[in-house]
């Protein structure tokens, strides 16, 4: 599996990618991820709608915590066109647990917690950590990626403006 080194930091320190580097315009890459009633969810049965997908480490830091609920608002504004996934290695019913306590509701949290195939053919998986990198993808109703958010700090929020920007150059 290909390793990027150079990408991302946490604390400063360097931390390694595995899997493929992905571009605008490329075919986002199809996975299957657990939803938080344990059934699998492919991420082809969201085609026909424009998807934002934010890759996060873990739902019970104060980062991802913020990131998420941020999305859940910003999904709140959103039409029937849009989905908002967040993705994070969790157990499914830390999600589910973690939704409830946060009252978050229209994001649709999906755990890769089985193989990291998310993780792996979107490029993000953490080596030395198995985490997921926090990583922001725009896909196209097509399943073309349109945008995407490498956050070179892994403790930092992703520029939500610039997200919210390129959403609405397809809407």
């Amino acid at each position: 599996m290909e390793e990027r080194t150079g990408i991302i930091t946490m604390k400063g320190n360097p931390l390694t990618l595995l899997g493929k580097k992905l571009s605008v315009g490329d075919a986002a890459p199809d996975f299957e991820a657990v939803a938080n009633d344990l059934s699998k969810v492919r991420f082809s049965s969201y085609r026909g709608k424009v998807c934002i997908i934010s890759a996060v480490p873990s739902l019970d830091t104060p980062v991802c915590d913020m990131e998420t609920r941020r999305f859940n608002q910003e999904a709140g504004k959103l039409g029937s066109d849009v989905v908002i996934l967040t993705i994070s290695l969790d157990l499914p019913f830390a999600q589910a647990r973690w939704c409830g306590a946060a009252g978050v509701d229209k994001v649709v949290l999906l755990s890769d917690y089985r193989d990291a195939a998310f993780g792996k053919v979107f490029g993000v998986l953490i080596k030395e950590l198995h985490l997921l990198a926090r990583a922001v993808f725009v896909v196209d109703r097509k399943g073309v990626i349109q945008y995407i958010q490498i956050v070179k700090e892994v403790a930092n929020e992703p520029d939500y403006h610039a997200v919210i920007a390129a959403l609405n150059k397809l809407l």
